[in-house]
C-alpha cells in the first residue's frame, strides 16, 4: 500500500520522519521523505500552508504512483477550551469554510469538526468559526486534501494536534506568508523583535508546537498499525 502523509511545515513532520530517507525535489519549499515498512511505502510531504500548497504537496506524494491512502496531518488551532494544546485529535468531519463543502472522513455519533480556512485565524475568528460551524479545530489544508482524495476515491484520515489555544494572543501571521505558502521568517522576526508583548505567547507556541508534533507522530504510528480506514464522503 502507498500511503501519502500530507502536512504544511517540516516541523509538523519532524518526529514522524526521523530516520526516513529525504528525497530531492528541486522545488523550493517542498520537502519529501520516504520509507518502506511492512509491505507499505510511506511518502511524507510538506509544501507550505494553505490550499494551493496542499495541492502541490498532494501531487508530489502521488508523483511516483497512485496513492492507496492519504493522511492529512499537522498543527491546528483550538476553537474551544476542551481541545488541549499539545494533544492530537482525529477529526471526523472537515468543513471548507470558503465553499461550504463538508467531508465525512470517519463515522462517529458526535463528530469532531475541523474548519479549514484561507488565512491564519486570530482569537476573534476562532470564536466565529466555533459559533458558526460547531467546529473544535481550525487549519488551512485538510479540506483540500479531503477533496483531492474524494476525487480519486482514496480513503483519507486526519490527525491534527493543537498548537494554540482559542484565546492565544499572537501577531498576525498572514502578512508573512508568501504566495507559495512559506513563512517569510526574516521580516517576521524583525516585526516581533520590537513588540515584546508577543514574546511570551510565541515562546509558548513553540513549546506547544513541538509537543504537538510528537503527538502527531504517535497517533499516526498507532493508526498505521491498526489501519482503520474508510473512504471520504462529501456531505
Amino acid at each position: 500500500m502507498r500511503i501519502g502523509i500530507i502536512a504544511a511545515l517540516p516541523g509538523e513532520l519532524k518526529p514522524l520522519v526521523r530516520g526516513w530517507e529525504r528525497q530531492r525535489t528541486g522545488v523550493k519549499g517542498m520537502a519529501v521523505w520516504t520509507i518502506a515498512r511492512g509491505g507499505d511505502e510511506l511518502i511524507a510531504v510538506c509544501g507550505g500552508v494553505g490550499a494551493d500548497a496542499a495541492m502541490r504537496s498532494f501531487s508530489a506524494a502521488e508523483f511516483m504512483g497512485a496513492l492507496d491512502l492519504v493522511l492529512s496531518v499537522g498543527w491546528a488551532g483550538a476553537l474551544q477550551p476542551e481541545m488541549k494544546t499539545g494533544e492530537c485529535y482525529s477529526p471526523s468531519e472537515v468543513i471548507d469554510v470558503q465553499t461550504g463543502e463538508r467531508y465525512r472522513i470517519a463515522d462517529e455519533a458526535s463528530p469532531l469538526r475541523l474548519a479549514t480556512v484561507a488565512q491564519v485565524a486570530d482569537a476573534q475568528e476562532k470564536l466565529r468559526l466555533h459559533q458558526s460551524y460547531g467546529a473544535a479545530l481550525v487549519d488551512m489544508e485538510a479540506a483540500t486534501v479531503a477533496r483531492l482524495a474524494q476525487m480519486r476515491d482514496i480513503p483519507v484520515r486526519c490527525f491534527k494536534a493543537v498548537s494554540d489555544a482559542p484565546d492565544a494572543v499572537l501577531p498576525d501571521l498572514n502578512p508573512f506568508v508568501d504566495a507559495n505558502g512559506q513563512m517569510r521568517m526574516l521580516p517576521f522576526i524583525a516585526y516581533v523583535a520590537v513588540r515584546p508583548r508577543f514574546w511570551g505567547s510565541l515562546i509558548r507556541l513553540g513549546a506547544h508546537s513541538s509537543t504537538a508534533a510528537s503527538a502527531i507522530a504517535g497517533q499516526v504510528e498507532r493508526f498505521l498499525v491498526e489501519r482503520d480506514v474508510q473512504r471520504t464522503g462529501a456531505l
